[in-house]
């Protein structure tokens, strides 16, 4: 009877001790998981601020104000949007009124029906130094070669005719591969940043969430009045 019981309490005891381990092993890999999850958490989060920052990467992009400015405003804009023609002088005056402390970088995406011809026509004009003034214009008479917010292609080339463009020119340059390039860079980062309309806008690198003059107007002053903390 002694015998049999303890032969039967070693043999729980021999048991106990596999369990015992494989309870360890369990719970090592359970925590390895979490750190494992963690640190891939983290890489998802660095990543996903990377894709942000580098669609916000604007070198390619028309830009106006101090390159050294320390707000930089971001604007996806689409040239047949009327409230782009509306906001653009706004934000102009901005950059007039805060000389230095304010950069404006304009992307394009052509949401609006034809406007890829538009776009075309802005990125081709700044191979002649007249972007600015080709945007203004176009915005500025934005109801003569829109109709039904749809572009009327034939209409922008008297629209711009005294921005002092040469027109010959401005059509090769229209067909141009690195105006392609760009034109896509612009669509990708668009995409990346889930803009879904126009005007949309990034003051560094904070996104406009609810869209309104002043609200951007607070946005802008916010950035000012960080910067000028730090300085």
């Amino acid at each position: 009877m002694n015998f049999k019981s303890r032969k039967h309490q070693a043999g729980r005891m021999h048991w106990a001790i596999p369990v015992g381990a494989i309870v360890v092993v369990i719970l090592i890999a359970v925590a390895a998981t979490l750190v494992i999850q963690d640190d891939e958490d983290a890489q998802g989060a660095l990543s996903a601020d990377a894709i942000r920052a580098a669609a916000l990467a604007s070198e390619h992009s028309p830009a106006a104000g101090d390159p050294n400015a320390p707000v930089h405003i971001v604007e996806f804009l689409d040239p047949a949007c009327e409230t782009c023609a509306v906001f653009y002088p706004l934000v102009k005056r901005w950059l007039q009124e805060a000389p230095g402390k304010l950069r404006l970088s304009v992307r394009h995406v052509p949401f609006h029906r034809g406007s890829e011809y538009a776009v075309r026509v802005l990125e081709a004009s700044r191979e002649q130094g007249l972007y600015w003034e080709t945007l203004e214009t176009l915005l500025a008479t934005q109801s003569q070669w829109t109709q039904n917010h749809t572009v009327i292609p034939e209409r922008i080339m008297p629209a711009i005719a005294g921005v002092g463009l040469d027109m010959d020119r401005l059509e090769t340059d229209m067909s141009a591969f690195d105006l392609k390039l760009r034109m896509e860079q612009d669509r990708k980062d668009a995409v990346a940043l889930m803009v879904r309309a126009t005007p949309q806008y990034f003051v560094n690198g904070r996104e406009l969430m609810d869209f309104g003059y002043e609200q951007l107007a607070a946005l802008v002053r916010d950035e000012l009045a960080k910067a000028e903390q730090t300085q």
